[in-house]
């Protein structure tokens, strides 16, 4: 183990020395020339002239002899010495090829003062095939795209040597310094002159870094010397909070860690490349305190008795820097004194160049956004450093505003389904138009809206004619899937429910009559058409129809949407029962959606009319009771919904919020009436629904690091009477609990999923008519292929319901925690299972809680 941390660091310095002994090895490289048949002429001890009378190859197969014979500078004609170093150097340079395991040069004839030779060879094996043992079948299949061995080529001692060194590097890049590769050949009796390679590897047990020790950074040196004092206890907490306590350093470490207890998201080794770029993160972090002469002198690796590493990095801080004088040359368009405030940066605030960076350059608030959001495509800015004073450092903005750029032409590329018509009404960049840089930003994202091209490779080519003025934009889309076939089967309402269903996002009405079209159908012009049927066999069937066409009319953004659907739900006894009855609801609805462009234009608004026949006819249900089995009850409402919306992304969103407000409500029956509704009956009361219905939902998404995405979610719902004596309605209440795959309205209830509980287990005896829900959840995308997008995640969640608001406390919730997966597939839409564990006992349900799984259809938590 002592040269453990010397093999990395040495193992490819020399891996040209240990090829070049493998080439020069052999013994027979200085033979001289053998004598063969009755050739007895060559006294060995006198050497002597010879003409080169002929010159044959032998042994070979598969190689030229011609090139062989050059290779070899020995001509026909030529004088030699026998033995001589004529004869040597043509033996070495055949060696040197690396493909003979037998170099041999005879004597097959003489002459009087002509001699005739033989080259004869012995060529070294092919290979026929190989096999890699001791490994798991992904690391076998890695290891074999890096070795390139290909069948039929000759095995070398160069071959081989690489093949060891790039397996040995394999698992070094992954940890495990102490790997042993042994590769043995075998003869091949199914072909000629040809070999098996056997590559055994035992990758022992990785090697982790038990210390990464910081030297030099100041706070630390100061720290340990401070502990020695009587007042350790406050330095102690100074330390804690220093910015550059080994502590904090280790963490910009990224790839290279530490071997702790809580590090589980990242695996303690040691590799080189990923330690050249952590150690660059750790001087970032210097730089942005005002270090920017930060360097790291040197840093070393040594092994402890047990086989672990210690890292020790030696630092050297440099001088603490502030900005000082900002000057602005060459501004026209705004004065230096709008300048400085726009940057944000004063005079004194410590220097960091990344922030600099960040508000000239990177955000899209940037100096720079400031002018390519009015056209100034041309604009150039470059900061200098015109002094430097002891801790201080004047910068001077050398500016170059050009001219206005307008925009000439705009085309997209890549669209092989979608028409152009639907790309370009959702293009923010006209030509005409000044150029601006958060238009073409707002263009992508409201494409990658639509959900018909792979939000990844979304791209724009801006070409520019500093001539004119003017600039050229390319749209670069790549279709991806958007129909989708639903065949699934989800445990809804203690029962397993079957569904059936087609959606068509990006579908085509006026080419229903087109032949030519129908590619199975006709496509292209972003219209949406889905189709569903549901069922649980005899207890429940739903069948339901929307259409929606985004924009109506063709000139603006003014959504349509028509929707149709009959559901049936049974007690789920034979027709001919005295205990069969049925729930019957059909309802219908028609609504409208705009944009609009106050307060922005991430805000849009729907309204909707809809109208619903509840029809019972003797149902007594076991889940849910209604004030009456046997009669009709009449809905029509009106929903109107305000929401802002500036995700990047509908499928794995990394940025950006959903924000809604929604009332539904019907007229108030009950006050424009003269009935006394504390005498009448049930079935007479509920003829006509009444209701006020409102719900908030908030959605935060915000990226942490790399594709490390946080989602925040916080939503409530409160369902309103009109008039006490009618009482709230017995339809359009809340339930909570579960998988949520009962949202679909089995019962005319709203179920709203709470995992890490049984299916409406939150919900009180006597209807939930006001709840709230709090989630945040972190994911992170095993893949983001548009053919099939796949994450992981892990919540915490906690909700309740209430049946009044006498009763409504907002944050007495039950909670929960666990961890799922989620994959969209484009023919299959949203699919995934959780796993959750209630932590609070629910009254009078003692399995409701603790641990659940869940499977996930379509719906989103």
């Amino acid at each position: 183990m002592e040269k453990l941390a010397n093999k990395y660091n040495k193992i490819r310095k020399y891996a040209g020395l240990v090829l070049a002994f493998f080439i020069f090895s052999n013994q027979s490289l200085w033979s001289q020339v053998i004598s063969n048949g009755n050739v007895d002429k060559i006294d060995y001890s006198s050497p002597k002239e010879y003409e080169i009378g002929g010159i044959i190859v032998t042994g070979v197969k598969y190689l030229d002899q011609d090139v062989l014979i050059n290779i070899s500078e020995l001509q026909v004609g030529q004088t030699i010495k026998v033995p001589g170093d004529q004869i040597t150097k043509a033996i070495e340079k055949l060696w040197k090829q690396g493909l003979f395991s037998d170099v041999q040069i005879k004597a097959s004839k003489i002459i009087e003062n002509r001699i005739f030779l033989e080259i004869a060879l012995q060529e070294r094996p092919r290979l026929s095939k190989f096999g890699i043992q001791g490994v798991k079948k992904s690391e076998a299949d890695d290891i074999r795209d890096i070795i390139h061995l290909v069948r039929g080529n000759q095995i070398t001692d160069n071959i081989l040597a690489n093949t060891k060194l790039s397996v040995k590097n394999y698992f070094i890049d992954k940890g495990f310094y102490n790997v042993d590769v042994e590769i043995t050949q075998k003869p091949d009796s199914n072909f000629v002159n040809s070999v098996i390679l056997f590559i055994k590897v035992k990758p022992n047990k990785r090697v982790k870094i038990k210390n990464i020790r910081f030297h030099g950074n100041t706070d630390n040196e100061t720290y340990k010397a401070m502990l020695e004092e009587q007042n350790a206890g406050f330095w102690k907490v100074h330390f804690k909070n220093s910015p550059f306590n080994d502590s904090k350093l280790r963490r910009k470490l990224k790839e290279t860690k530490q071997k702790t207890w809580y590090n589980i998201f990242k695996t303690s080794k040691y590799v080189e490349s990923n330690f050249k770029e952590d150690k660059k993160k750790v001087l970032e972090k210097y730089n942005e305190r005002g270090y920017r002469d930060a360097r790291i002198l040197k840093d070393s690796l040594s092994v402890n008795p047990d086989g672990t590493l210690n890292l020790d990095i030696f630092i050297e801080e440099g001088q603490k820097y502030y900005f000082r004088n900002i000057t602005w040359v060459g501004n026209t368009k705004y004065s230096s004194e709008f300048l400085s405030r726009y940057l944000g940066i004063n005079k004194g605030d410590i220097f960091n160049q990344t922030l600099l960076d960040e508000k000239l350059f990177v955000s899209e608030i940037s100096l720079s956004s400031l002018y390519l959001d009015d056209g100034y495509l041309f604009f150039n800015l470059t900061p200098v450093e015109i002094a430097v004073e002891n801790d201080s450092i004047d910068i001077e903005m050398r500016m170059q505003e050009g001219k206005q750029a307008r925009i000439n032409r705009v085309t997209v590329v890549g669209n092989t389904k979608t028409n152009d018509h639907v790309i370009i009404r959702e293009i923010r960049t006209k030509p005409g138009d000044l150029f601006s840089r958060s238009d073409i930003i707002r263009t992508q994202r409201e494409l990658a809206q639509l959900g018909y091209f792979d939000p990844e490779k979304l791209n724009v080519t801006p070409k520019p004619d500093p001539a004119t003025s003017t600039v050229d934009l390319e749209y670069i889309v790549e279709e991806k899937p958007s129909d989708q076939i639903e065949l699934s089967g989800g445990w809804g309402a203690n029962m397993i429910v079957g569904t059936l269903g087609l959606t068509f996002n990006n579908f085509s009405t006026r080419n229903i009559f087109n032949k030519s079209a129908w590619s199975p159908l006709p496509t292209g012009d972003g219209q949406k058409l889905s189709l569903r049927a549901q069922t649980n066999g005899i207890y429940y069937q739903s069948y339901s129809a929307t259409f929606i066409e985004p924009w109506l009319g063709g000139k603006k953004p003014n959504s349509l949407s028509v929707s149709v659907y009959h559901n049936i739900m049974s007690t789920g006894y034979a027709k001919t029962s005295d205990y069969y009855g049925t729930m019957k609801i059909t309802g219908a609805s028609v609504g409208i959606g705009r944009r609009l462009k106050w307060p922005d234009d991430f805000f849009t608004l729907y309204n909707e009319i809809a109208y619903q026949i509840y029809d019972l006819n003797n149902y007594n249900s076991s889940y849910f009771s209604f004030p009456f089995s046997s009669g009709q009850s009449n809905s029509i409402s009106f929903k109107t919904i305000l929401t802002r919306s500036s995700t990047d992304q509908p499928i794995y969103p990394r940025r950006g919020s959903v924000f809604s407000v929604s009332l539904q409500l019907t007229p108030p029956w009950s006050l424009m009436n003269d009935k006394d509704y504390t005498t009448i009956s049930d079935v007479e009361r509920y003829k006509w629904i009444e209701y006020h219905k409102w719900k908030l939902s908030g959605q935060w998404f915000t990226n942490i690091v790399d594709k490390l995405v946080l989602v925040a979610n916080a939503e409530f719902g409160f369902l309103g009477m009109y008039n006490t004596a009618y009482g709230v309605s017995p339809f359009e209440g809340f339930t909570m609990g579960g998988d949520g795959l009962m949202s679909y309205n089995l019962y005319g209830k709203e179920t709203i999923a709470l995992r890490g509980y049984e299916n409406s287990s939150i919900t009180p005896t006597d209807g939930g008519n006001i709840y709230d829900k709090f989630v945040l959840e972190m994911r992170y995308p095993i893949s983001l292929d548009p053919s099939a997008t796949l994450y992981g995640l892990v919540f915490v969640e906690g909700g309740n319901s209430w049946s009044s608001g006498s009763r409504f406390s907002p944050f007495n919730i039950y909670r929960s925690a666990g961890v799922g997966v989620r994959v969209f597939l484009p023919m299959f839409g949203k699919l995934g299972v959780d796993w959750g564990y209630g932590y609070d006992p629910v009254k009078g349900r003692p399995t409701a809680n603790g641990s659940q799984f869940h499977f996930i259809i379509g719906q989103s938590f």
